[in-house]
């Protein structure tokens, strides 16, 4: 027999999708006014697709956020990873690093790094993919360690490293082919969060000048009311599709992983 949901379950669970849903759809009904009268039409939403500067941020936002991605599972996967094996006693030194991000506010943190970028070559300082995606990697340094020491602490480090060793594999091999495929969901966890913090990062993008997405977004609130609204869903569905390709990516390269086990 399938198990009962409780009442309280039912109730509490409820109230969480109208807590989440209503605000949409009222977003999206306010979207769809025309300004004239009182009819519905998709308007506001061809304004915002036809604007070139829609897709050149956007464009942009999502580059960033594979950069970030990239970036950190490149730095933080073998770190981590060393740290479990052979330096615990660093851990909790790595954990109060990360806890920095949380304790200084964006705008004390790209102050701070457009001063100590100053003196840097012209193509990287004025550059969204050099400057931005440095401030981005370290605002995403807390939800990737994070995720991945969780990732890591379910799994039996010392035990796997030892097997594959004893069957000679080297480090790479060790570390790519059977490390990471088991902590896949911890690296897409963190991947996720990167990817919506730098979908939705207003204050380092604006007072270091560069147009993203977000300010993108700024900019029609401040200009265009149906169009805001419009706006507004529309990139809450791109970074939940975007989140979604994700998914079905690391999904996608588990089922070979497991497949090329198999035989």
């Amino acid at each position: 027999m399938r198990p009962r949901l409780a009442l309280s379950s039912v109730v509490w669970l409820g109230l969480g999708a109208v807590y989440f849903i209503v605000p949409l759809v009222a977003t999206l009904l306010f979207s769809l006014q025309s300004g004239t009268n009182s009819s519905y039409s998709l308007s506001a939403y061809g304004t915002v697709i036809h604007d070139h500067q829609f897709w050149s941020t956007l464009r942009l936002s999502f580059q960033l956020s594979l950069e970030t991605i990239a970036i950190s599972l490149v730095l933080f996967v073998p770190t981590v990873y060393w740290v479990h094996l052979r330096l615990p006693r660093v851990r909790p030194v790595m954990a109060f690093f990360a806890l920095i991000p949380f304790v200084v506010p964006p705008i004390v943190l790209v102050v701070g790094l457009l001063d100590f970028y100053k003196g840097s070559p012209q193509w990287y300082y004025g550059s969204p993919y050099g400057f931005l995606a440095t401030a981005y990697v370290i605002l995403a340094f807390p939800y990737m360690f994070f995720s991945l020491d969780a990732g890591f602490r379910s799994i039996d480090v010392h035990t796997l490293t030892e097997a594959s060793q004893s069957l000679g594999a080297g480090w790479p091999t060790t570390l790519f082919r059977v490390i990471l495929p088991n902590i896949r969901t911890a690296a897409l966890a963190g991947s996720f969060l990167a990817l919506a913090i730098v979908m939705g990062e207003f204050t380092i993008a604006s007072l270091a000048a560069f147009h993203t997405f977000p300010t993108y977004i700024q900019y029609i609130n401040e200009t265009k009311a149906y169009p805001a609204a419009a706006v507004s869903l529309m990139s809450f569905g791109i970074t939940w599709l975007a989140m979604l390709a994700l998914l079905f990516v690391g999904r996608g390269r588990q089922d070979r992983f497991e497949a090329g086990g198999a035989h």
